[in-house]
């Protein structure tokens, strides 16, 4: 892929997974067992995670007019979303009622690092190490 169509690319996912951001309470409303964590018991938990990520939908929308100049977002959402992913698949296996969530959140949130980790520019870090190195 060319580094101009994984730039139109990365603007892209980031305004497509900033609005599914915001979609995470309805996502729980439609698929329960895919997307709320207790049985929906947690209601505290699920407003703080829905608020959580409704910022983080704002913040991935807005860095997508110029994604260059917001690289530790982007590594942020990345990375955040793989450790968040692993900590439930952990969970699911130590209580399998939460099985509905290897179909529903943990998948998503593993496709939302892939992608922006695709699309990422390569040379990004490198250019400011090297430059930074070289001063």
């Amino acid at each position: 892929m060319s580094p101009e169509n994984r730039a139109k690319g990365l603007k892209v996912a980031l305004v497509l997974f900033g609005a599914i951001c915001f979609l995470i309470y309805p996502l729980a409303i439609v698929w329960p067992s895919g997307w709320v964590w207790h049985g929906g018991g947690g209601q505290h938990y699920f407003q703080m995670i829905c608020g959580i990520y409704a910022v983080l939908g704002w913040f991935l929308i807005r860095a997508s007019s110029a994604p260059q100049n917001h690289g530790s977002l982007i590594d942020f959402t990345i990375w955040s979303s793989i450790v968040h992913a692993a900590i439930m698949v952990v969970q699911v296996n130590h209580d399998h009622m939460e099985v509905g969530h290897l179909a529903g959140d943990i998948p998503a949130l593993v496709i939302v690092a892939a992608v922006l980790w695709y699309l990422s520019p390569r040379t990004s870090k490198t250019l400011k190490l090297s430059e930074s190195t070289s001063k």
